[in-house]
Formats: C-alpha cells, sequence, structure tokens
C-alpha cells in the first residue's frame, strides 16, 4: 500500500468514526476530539514503523508494538489507559460496521492505575457545614439551600447553576436535571432540600431584582444573575472551614457523599447511576430502566438526610 492509500483509508475510517461518536453516542466535540488524537498515535505509529497498513489489517501485534514505543518514550500509565480506551472505541466501532470479523484490542490490557479515592464526607461532617449557615440572612437561606440541593440530589456543580424554576416540581418531589452532553434525567429532592428551597424563594428570590436572562434560573447571586461555578465553591470553602473541616471540599464532593451514603445504606448500584446520570439517562418521556416511583423509594429509604427528618418527627 502506497503513503497516499494508507492516509486516504485512515481518513475515511476516522471520518465514520467520528460520525458515529457524534450520532450513536452523542458525544461532545472534546470527547471526540480525544478519541481522535488516540486513533491519530497509532498511525503516527504507523508511518514512523513505515507499516503501511489499513485499519482493517491491524493485529494485536501492532497495538502491543505501540504501547511499549509509546511507554519507551516515558508516556505515563494513566495516558497509555486513556490511549487504550480510545482505540477499543475505534476498532468497536468497524467491528460493529462489519469491516472486521475480529477486534484487535479485545485482549489488550491497560497498565494497573492506583485510583485516587475522592473524599467524602460523613454525616455528621454534612450537618456541620450546614449548621454554620446564617439562616438570619437572605444569602444564608440561599446558600443552605444551595448545599441541601447538592448533597440531597447529587447533582454536578454545572447542573445546579443550571438548575431551572421550571423544571422544580416540589409537589411530586422531584426535579429535571440538565446533564452532560444536554441529557435530561429525573431525581428526587428530599423535604429538608424542598422546604430551604421554599423559603429561600419565598423570603429572598421574589424579593431581589432579577436579570431577565435568569428570570428561570433557580438560584441566583445578589445581582439577580445566574451563579457561577466558582462562587458555589466559595460557599462550600467557607462553610467547610467554619465547620473546621480539614478535609477537601468542593461540590463534587457532596455529590460523592450522596452516592456513597447510598451504597453504603444498602442502596442498589444501578439506581446510584441512575440517580447521578453515569450510563443510563432517563428523560422526561420515557424511563427505560426504572420507574419514578422506585427512584423515589431508593432515596426515601436509604438517604440519611430523610431519615433524620423521620426521627425527628417521631420524636415529636
Amino acid at each position: 500500500m502506497s503513503l497516499k492509500d494508507f492516509e486516504k483509508v485512515w481518513s475515511n475510517a476516522t471520518k465514520g468514526f467520528t460520525s458515529y461518536l457524534q450520532l450513536e453516542k452523542s458525544l461532545s466535540k472534546h470527547s471526540i476530539d480525544a478519541y481522535q488524537r488516540d486513533v491519530q498515535k497509532l498511525i503516527e505509529f504507523f508511518k514512523i514503523k513505515n507499516i503501511l497498513l489499513g485499519p482493517t489489517k491491524v493485529e494485536d501485534h501492532h497495538i502491543d508494538s505501540l504501547l511499549i514505543y509509546l511507554n519507551d518514550l516515558g508516556l505515563d500509565p494513566r495516558s497509555q489507559s486513556r490511549l487504550i480506551s480510545g482505540l477499543k472505541s475505534f476498532f468497536k466501532y468497524l467491528f460493529l460496521e462489519d469491516q472486521i470479523t475480529i477486534d484487535p484490542t479485545e485482549l489488550i490490557e491497560g497498565p494497573k492505575i492506583s485510583r485516587k479515592i475522592p473524599d467524602f464526607l460523613t454525616i455528621d461532617e454534612i450537618q456541620a457545614i450546614f449548621d454554620t449557615i446564617d439562616l438570619s440572612e437572605p444569602l444564608g437561606i440561599r446558600n443552605r439551600a444551595i448545599l441541601e440541593t447538592l448533597y440531597a440530589s447529587g447533582l454536578r456543580v454545572s447542573e445546579l447553576t443550571s438548575l431551572r424554576l421550571s423544571n422544580y416540581f416540589p409537589d411530586i418531589g422531584f426535579i429535571k436535571v440538565v446533564g452532560k452532553t444536554n441529557k435530561e434525567r429525573i431525581v428526587p429532592i428530599g423535604e429538608e432540600a424542598i422546604k430551604y428551597i421554599g423559603q429561600y424563594l419565598e423570603h429572598v428570590r421574589q424579593h431581589q431584582p432579577i436579570k431577565k436572562d435568569a428570570s428561570d434560573i433557580l438560584f441566583l447571586n445578589r445581582r439577580g444573575n445566574d451563579l457561577t461555578r466558582v462562587m458555589v465553591f466559595l460557599i462550600i470553602k467557607e462553610a467547610t472551614a467554619a465547620a473546621k473541616i480539614e478535609k477537601t471540599v468542593s461540590p463534587h464532593t457532596f455529590r460523592h457523599s450522596f452516592a456513597t451514603h447510598l451504597i453504603d445504606g444498602g442502596a442498589n448500584l444501578s439506581v446510584v447511576q441512575e440517580l447521578l446520570g453515569h450510563e443510563s439517562i432517563i428523560t422526561t418521556e420515557i424511563y427505560t430502566h426504572l420507574s419514578m416511583e422506585y427512584l423515589r423509594e431508593t432515596i426515601m429509604t436509604f438517604h440519611p438526610r430523610v431519615q433524620q427528618m423521620r426521627n425527628k418527627k417521631n420524636r415529636e
């Protein structure tokens, strides 16, 4: 195969792969670019080694040779693992398109990577953070509502700052969340979060000027605009410091704590994945894996905040 033919056949394959990632996987441009860079490394390696093979002729020993080459260049294990993941997706695409009958990456394993387990907060630590919020101040009411919402529903910070009033349904105990790649999911929200959001809406939000573009945004800054991610980080940082907690705490820490507490309490892993929006995304029209009622039961049964409310009511 000539170099010209080599470049043409690989160009066609990568264009098809791009369409597959866009249409079938609904990935963002950033993710697609990352996958294409992984494939490009294999193409560049073939050029360097003068291995002028089309993608349908690649075998597992070619992939092994690439990994050895990159390892000798000093590519760290995490980047090697990322590369293998990208190549596996590419050859899976070729397999699904019936362009190959054997996937050369099927038996390829990545280097072992020691995963850093993110910090999570104990229930007492979360309560300590909540208790630092001054509810006599309007911003304190808002901040308590923000923290309760993060912990009640396991939202990403971007999902929290973009949460809309029109997607908040306190009467049925759910919010509609717009996650990554603009996919939607329905998430239950607990009584405590609803209580503090209600206080925020009644005593704070309706008494402040609101910018036209932010009229449907739930949580606003003091100027009536939507909150930035940085502001949410600062709210959490200040509350954490006031609670004298020495862990590194971010909005994602609340998300991780949400998942950890549910799993520790016995919640099904697949349900937690649904709630977090990791794998299966629940849309407003179709609930392909789990019913809304089952999602609600998971929160009501395993979330410690709900248990606290029940114990409080029982004491009263």
